[in-house]
């Protein structure tokens, strides 16, 4: 067993989206700085309503899909194939684009704290144009599994502890992705399994804790080495953390805006589907 290392850090850049939510963007800030399968990784938090009151009205997307965690707040989706979500305080939205998904995330609240993270998860080229898809995920269907030292939201993949296999409330995508959100005791001292075969990274958001000898940085994607295993220290206030990693696809990525392709004509074709409204046919 191979523990891994701290490979790379992408601090959280301040940045805006939608109408104007303002996020810190540590995966996807340019093209250079993914990992493969992931696109993009942003943060939301704040307690004051104009970082957050225009939300991101109705916009299209195509193939890949989005995964929002709220911590804190009340946000609605909805879409054009009809569907309604209230995505509240330990909910999580899966959105699969797919061929097309036009759709919009709006704050249902007028004050207080919003916080909370959207991942963009790549397709692989023969599931670019599959059918667009929607998942409202509830709090208490998000596995809590206790663990010594605190516990563990599994929110996708599955994870072996103890010669037991824990299953996250999605599982079965091809890139096997494995998201969790680590609630860690003051000094706790954790080992966790991550799958050799995946790419991955820590983004710790409260607290503080260290990977082996290494200090972990606030607010960016600490990116993992290689290896099979994460050993996880909490510091004196405990911390939360989030652990994300996936099997790559090793495609080309061809990005323009919200459209996700793996070559241009792919992408030029994309644009002229939403122009003449057939995105979503």
């Amino acid at each position: 067993m191979t523990e891994r290392t701290l490979r790379q850090v992408i601090p959280g850049a301040e940045t805006s989206d939608g109408a104007g939510v303002r996020i810190k963007r540590s995966l996807g800030q340019h093209p250079a700085v993914r990992l493969d399968p992931f696109l993009m990784l942003d943060e939301f938090g704040s307690a004051e309503a104009a970082d957050y009151i225009a939300g991101f009205p109705s916009h299209p997307h195509r193939g890949f899909e989005t995964v929002t965690y709220m911590i804190e707040g009340h946000m609605l989706h909805e879409d054009h194939l009809g569907n309604r979500g209230n995505l509240r305080n330990g909910g999580v939205q899966w959105m699969t684009a797919g061929r097309g998904i036009i759709h919009s995330e709006m704050p249902q609240q007028e004050e207080g704290v919003m916080r909370g993270f959207q991942l963009w998860l790549n397709l692989p080229a023969a599931e670019k144009m599959t059918d667009a898809g929607y998942r409202d995920i509830q709090p208490e269907d998000i596995p809590d599994i206790a663990i010594d030292g605190g516990r563990i939201k599994l929110i996708a993949g599955t994870m072996t502890m103890a010669g037991v296999a824990r299953h996250g409330a999605i599982t079965g995508q091809s890139t096997e992705p494995v998201y969790a959100d680590l609630h860690l005791d003051a000094n706790a001292q954790v080992t966790l399994p991550v799958p050799e075969t995946h790419n991955g990274l820590l983004y710790l958001y409260d607290g503080e804790a260290s990977l082996g000898t290494e200090e972990l940085q606030r607010n960016a994607a600490s990116v993992l080495g290689e290896g099979d295993r994460i050993a996880v220290t909490a510091g004196a206030n405990g911390a939360r953390l989030l652990l994300i990693a996936g099997k790559p696809i090793g495609e080309p990525v061809v990005q323009y805006g919200p459209f996700v392709m793996n070559t241009r004509e792919e992408i030029e074709q994309a644009l002229q589907d939403f122009r003449d409204g057939r995105l979503t046919a």
